[in-house]
């Protein structure tokens, strides 16, 4: 290999790899590796359809990354996971908000589009992004390491909320929120209502601080932070969806 193609190869396996910032905890990972029985989401869920939610112009002409990330608080110098990351439009606006002393880690669970992120974090040169393959039920985050943790358009397509919820929980540090963007509707229809969301992550210990409109991002913006024990998995009761009647709303209990 020549010494110009080994410079263009090493960024994306260095990315592909990881950063020392989020290496994973070896005992939690076996922890993990235990596979405890979780209950089943009571709801349908969504078809990943593609890593695009809409174009990154038509985005941003809409604003939409300032704004979630100002209503997250997100700041220089965080450590922040972009779960579900795509294509990366909010993976390389948020390496530019978190600055050099921050660290993003992008986590995508199919393997096509992990390497296609990772690719362009090369081409564009973050040093201060790591890409990973995550799983359905668990995101792979390393343990008390993310400030925040952003779902953005994605939460519907999660097959198994309370398992992936429970794992989730040790990445966060003290203090450390949870940020899901949304749209209001059912959760074949792509979108999670609000009421749903709140006790699918109540059910497994979290508490919800924040929740408004976000018209520019597509729906909601609800914010979480883990609230006491984790519970045990067998002791998490799920949280039942109401079967619509022809004169009820999408889910019958909210208008979409």
């Amino acid at each position: 290999m020549s010494t110009e193609m080994h410079r263009a190869v090493l960024p994306a396996l260095l990315i592909l790899a990881g950063c020392d910032a989020t290496q994973p905890n070896p005992i939690a990972n076996a922890q993990r590796e235990d596979k405890p029985d979780f209950p089943k989401a009571d709801r349908p869920v969504a078809t990943i359809v593609s890593a695009r939610w809409s174009t990154e112009e038509a985005r941003d002409r809409l604003n939409e990354a300032e704004l979630v990330m100002d209503k997250a608080g997100i700041a220089p110098g965080m450590t922040v996971a972009d779960i579900g990351a795509g294509e990366g439009y909010y993976t390389i606006r948020l390496a530019q908000r978190v600055g050099d002393d921050g660290r993003v880690l992008a986590e995508d669970i199919i393997p096509q589009i992990r390497d296609a992120l990772a690719h362009r974090v090369a081409r564009e040169r973050l040093d201060n992004v790591s890409v990973r393959l995550g799983e359905p039920d668990d995101a792979k985050l390393p343990v008390d390491s993310f400030d925040r943790v952003l779902m953005v358009h994605m939460y519907h397509e999660i097959a198994e909320p309370y398992a992936f919820l429970w794992n989730l929980r040790p990445s966060l540090r003290p203090g450390g929120r949870v940020v899901v963007v949304d749209a209001d509707r059912r959760t074949q229809n792509h979108g999670t209502p609000p009421a749903l969301l709140k006790c699918e992550f109540e059910a497994v210990g979290y508490r919800m601080v924040e929740l408004q409109k976000m018209p520019s991002a597509g729906g909601y913006i609800a914010m979480f932070t883990p609230e006491g024990p984790r519970p045990e998995p067998k002791n998490i009761v799920p949280c039942g969806v109401p079967t619509p009647t022809p004169s009820a709303g999408p889910s019958g209990t909210h208008k979409g």
